[in-house]
C-alpha cells in the first residue's frame, strides 16, 4: 500500500479496485483540517480523464505494469497483430482501441505494448517514425515569404504539413506524440 501523498505523476496505482494512472496532484493542507489530496488520473483501460478527491491519510494500492517490446506485423481487417520480439508469440489488439496508434503503424515496426495482470493497455510508440509521402501538393512558385507548407498524405493515411520542398515518394520523419513533420528521414 501507499499513502496518496506520495503519488507521484505517471505513477500507476489502484483506488476502489480500478487502475490509475496519475496525471497531475495538488496537495492542499490547512490548519484546522485534514490534508485534501487532489489527483488528476487517467484510466488506462479506457482512456477517461477525471479527477480524484482523496484525504491525506488514505492508502492506494502499487501497480506494477509490464511492458514487453513487440514488433507489428500487419493489420488483419479488424485487428492489429504484433509479435513478442522474445519469445515470437503473437497477440492481437482490436484496431478500436489504437485509433491514434494506427496512424504511425508500418509492418516491423519496434513498439512497447504495456500489460496490467495480462490484459493489454495500449502500444507505447516511439518517439518518432519514418513514412512515405503518398500524395503530395505541388509547390506554388513565388509562395516563398513565410516558411510555407503544403499537405501531404503518408502510406498509413496520416495528413501532415510539410516544407514546399518535399515532394511524393519522399520519407519524411514524424513525430508520434502530435502527428507533425519532424524532418526529412
Amino acid at each position: 500500500m501507499l499513502n496518496c501523498t506520495e503519488i507521484k505523476p505517471g505513477q500507476c496505482f489502484t483506488w476502489e479496485n480500478e487502475l490509475y494512472q496519475c496525471i497531475d496532484i495538488q496537495l492542499n493542507k490547512t490548519a484546522m483540517a485534514k490534508m485534501k489530496v487532489k489527483v488528476k488520473v487517467k484510466q488506462p483501460k479506457t482512456g477517461v480523464v477525471k479527477e480524484l478527491s482523496l484525504i491525506g491519510s488514505d492508502q492506494v494500492g502499487e501497480a506494477y505494469l509490464d511492458k514487453r517490446p513487440m514488433q507489428f506485423l500487419y493489420d488483419s481487417g479488424d485487428m492489429e497483430v504484433f509479435m513478442d520480439t522474445e519469445t515470437f508469440e503473437q497477440i492481437e489488439i482490436p484496431k478500436e482501441r489504437l485509433e491514434w496508434e494506427m496512424k504511425f503503424l508500418i509492418p516491423n515496426l519496434d513498439v512497447n505494448i504495456t500489460f496490467y495482470e495480462g490484459e493489454v493497455l495500449g502500444v507505447v510508440l516511439p518517439d518518432k517514425v519514418d513514412l512515405e509521402l503518398v500524395e503530395c501538393e505541388q509547390a506554388v512558385k513565388g509562395n516563398t515569404a513565410t516558411s510555407a507548407l503544403k499537405n501531404a498524405v503518408t502510406e498509413t493515411g496520416l495528413q501532415v504539413k510539410v516544407p514546399l520542398f518535399i515532394e511524393q515518394g519522399e520519407k519524411i520523419t514524424v513525430s508520434t506524440a502530435d502527428g507533425k513533420y519532424s524532418g526529412r528521414a
